[in-house]
């Protein structure tokens, strides 16, 4: 994926942290490009100085730990560094902002191949390429563990923000992107297995489309990132804004890979759906279904009471990740 490495290269700690940070900065902004208008400085000073169009910034971060979130066993660099750039991308889109810029700090064992921090960097580059983002500096430490943690900045547009306590009593509950599939993939991969190939690469890196996502943010009464699985996202949002959440199963997507491996592996692919995480799908409410842009599917309703229920029940399965459980 990296067009120029550094000659004997070898591992970061042979490199050396000041020259890793020259190899890091040469790809994302290769010889002979300029920096977006949009980055005033760029890697090489004490912090990056970001041009907004608003006076109003959104600013969020997110941390990835080997082992825990991913295994370089199961993926990439460039997978690794696509899951990162897209779990803060998202989030600022899920506030209705315009992502203008990453901010990654490193933490790195001196044994990693240069290769692999540098088609890391790239696959961040690439996936904040897609919304018109750039990863403007960070910082490099040494560490027994791999982990990398990125800030996103994004720019406030047309001075609204969506927030997950908007939803309103009648509005209508709508989702966009995947859910299930990374999950799914999940539970092949810690078998042993890496097929359906579908599913293997969906835990490796989402695929989000942002421009729905920001369509849908214009007209949104509230709205969040499903990160930790719908129905654990959709309390955040309930709880938020004080009403309950009514979700039906038969408008959300099973499909036939995650039914094979369900019966193969003794899982009710429902709960993937309902609960798996790392998808990085939007939920949203919407004053009405006319409201409601096209690459969006209206999943439920808003009502008065508390909390989420799934087809007239309250969730009896797990209702997504939650750290130290």
């Amino acid at each position: 994926m990296i067009n120029q490495k550094p000659e004997g290269a070898g591992t970061v700690g042979q490199l050396g942290e000041f020259a890793l940070i020259d190899a890091i900065t040469a790809v994302l902004q290769p010889a002979g490009t300029t920096s977006p208008k949009s980055v005033v400085v760029g890697p090489g000073d004490d912090a990056a100085v970001i041009a907004l169009a608003d006076a109003r910034a959104v600013v969020s971060t997110d941390a990835m730990v080997e082992g825990i979130h991913f295994r370089r066993s199961w993926s990439s660099a460039a997978d690794v560094g696509t899951r990162a750039a897209a779990a803060n991308l998202c989030d600022a889109v899920a506030m209705g902002s315009q992502p203008v810029a990453l901010v990654v700090a490193l933490a790195l064992p001196s044994d990693v191949p240069v290769s692999w921090v540098l088609d890391l960097a790239a696959g961040m580059k690439a996936e904040a390429d897609r919304v018109g983002a750039v990863v403007a500096g960070g910082d490099i430490v040494s560490s027994p563990t791999l982990m990398l943690t990125v800030t996103v900045v994004g720019s406030v547009v047309a001075d609204r923000v969506v927030l997950r306590s908007g939803a309103t009593v009648g509005d209508v509950v709508a989702m966009t992107g995947r859910l299930g599939w990374a999950a799914a993939g999940l539970a092949v991969l810690s078998r042993g297995f890496s097929s359906p190939r579908v599913l293997a690469d969906a835990h490796r890196r989402p695929e989000v489309d942002y421009q729905v996502a920001l369509r849908g943010a214009k007209k949104a009464s509230a709205m969040c990132d499903i990160s930790d699985g719908l129905v654990a996202d959709a309390r955040h949002l309930a709880r938020a804004s004080g009403v309950r959440l009514t979700l039906r199963t038969a408008d959300l997507v099973v499909t036939d890979a995650m039914r094979d491996v369900g019966a193969a592996l003794g899982v009710e692919p429902s709960e993937w759906v309902l609960a798996g995480g790392d998808d990085h799908a939007f939920l949203a409410t919407f004053g009405s279904a006319r409201q409601v842009p096209t690459g969006w599917t209206v999943i439920g309703d808003v009502e008065e009471g508390e909390g989420v229920t799934v087809d007239g029940q309250n969730h009896a399965g797990p209702a997504g990740h939650r750290h130290f459980a």
